[in-house]
């Protein structure tokens, strides 16, 4: 697929490459990242800038014990390797991970760097999703130090309803039921719990009445979406 082909399927993909010079789009490389692939690694040279048009990805920060800490999820349009790029560094400072498949258009980091320098309305769309990135993380940091595990898990089963289509579509009353398909694993990543804690939280919290199990996975009704609600109401009061 070529960049123009990638433009007529993504029409909302012109509003960021309008300005890109023409001899450097002829170097641009499409390329699909099949699901739970890695897009980059964290410590590895960034040699690419890419525009994600097509899928949702997960940030995460890798350490040397092995422990995996999600930083966030984030959907196209988007970018890869913006940070390194506006920081002047020169490897990635995080991994990321395609959850559904991801289209990426990938340009040579010598020459994307020469099209941000020349083209104000690319460096503006950079600074405002990178802005928008760090909006969201200061609005949440501190979180997961001074809440506990039950509403920690509370507030993402709350987001998760009403952030999702599926979630949505429960609220809506276009179900009776959702079911959070998420591994123990990937909630233990993405809500910084340990499993030990966190299955003793699922426990304590199926008990009473916030939702129920179905085969192991936390499933919501619309009364146990307006208990966790209250549970949080009453919690931050």
């Amino acid at each position: 697929m070529t960049l123009q082909e990638l433009e007529q399927k993504v029409p909302e993909l012109l509003d960021y490459t309008a300005g890109m010079p023409e001899e450097i789009r002829c170097r641009v490389i499409v390329k699909v990242h099949p699901p739970g692939s890695l897009i980059h690694q964290k410590d590895c040279q960034l040699l690419y800038f890419g525009i994600v048009a097509i899928g949702e990805n997960r940030v995460i920060n890798e350490f040397e014990n092995g422990s995996i800490y999600l930083i966030e999820t984030n959907k196209a349009i988007d970018f890869i390797g913006e940070v390194a790029i506006l920081a002047r560094k020169p490897d990635a400072s995080v991994t990321i991970e395609a959850v559904t498949e991801n289209v990426i258009a990938y340009i040579p980091r010598k020459d994307a760097e020469r099209w941000i320098e020349s083209d104000p309305h690319i460096l503006r769309k950079m600074a405002e999703r990178t802005a928008f990135k760090l909006y969201r993380s200061s609005y949440n940091n501190g979180l997961k130090l001074f809440y506990p595990p039950t509403y920690l898990l509370a507030d993402f089963i709350v987001k998760f309803c009403e952030q999702t289509e599926e979630g949505r579509a429960l609220l809506c009353g276009e179900r009776t039921s959702l079911t959070i398909s998420k591994t123990r694993t990937a909630l233990e990543e993405e809500l910084g719990i340990n499993v030990k804690t966190l299955n003793r939280t699922i426990r304590t919290m199926c008990e009473n009445g916030l939702f129920c199990l179905v085969k192991g996975k936390i499933t919501v009704r619309m009364e146990h979406y307006q208990k966790i609600k209250e549970y949080l109401y009453t919690s931050r009061n």
